[in-house]
Parts: structure tokens; C-alpha cells; sequence
């Protein structure tokens, strides 16, 4: 099995959670969301096969979103909420 070369799994990109905006902060969340789940499931194969069991199903959308929602959730507060 292929498996997410170990240097692709940084968790936090740029290594630190202040952004510019909050564009940028949503972005940055969606990565560390992304990442994380390459961390617990380095093989690709076992990621590529699952997405048919997800995709179309709304409730493991939904709780995908909810990561990404607590993810933004912490980089809007490390940036004072853009103030």
C-alpha cells in the first residue's frame, strides 16, 4: 500500500495558527482537518476506498464539517477573532 509520505504530515502548516484573515484561518483549518486524518490513516488506498462510503452519505458530511468548524473554531480565537 502507498502510503503519505511522513514529511507531507504536518499538522499544522506554517507551523503556527495566526492568519491574516479569516479566509485565510478557514483555509488553515481545512488543512489541519485534512492532515489529521492523513495522520491517522497514512495509507492512501484505505482513504481513496472510504470516500464511496462518505460522499454521498449527509450525516458523515455533516460531521466532517463539524472538524473543520471546532478547527476554525480555535484558529479564530489564537487570532483575537480578527480584531
Amino acid at each position: 500500500m502507498t502510503r503519505v509520505p511522513d514529511e507531507a504530515l504536518v499538522l499544522v502548516p506554517g507551523g503556527t495558527l495566526i492568519t491574516e484573515t479569516p479566509e485565510e484561518g478557514r483555509a488553515l483549518a481545512m488543512a489541519i482537518a485534512r492532515n489529521t486524518v492523513h495522520t491517522l490513516q497514512p495509507e492512501l488506498e484505505v482513504l481513496q476506498a472510504g470516500r464511496p462510503q462518505y460522499a454521498g452519505d449527509a450525516a458523515k458530511l455533516i460531521a466532517a464539517v463539524q472538524v473543520v468548524s471546532l478547527e476554525f473554531q480555535t484558529i479564530a480565537a489564537a487570532n483575537h477573532y480578527w480584531r
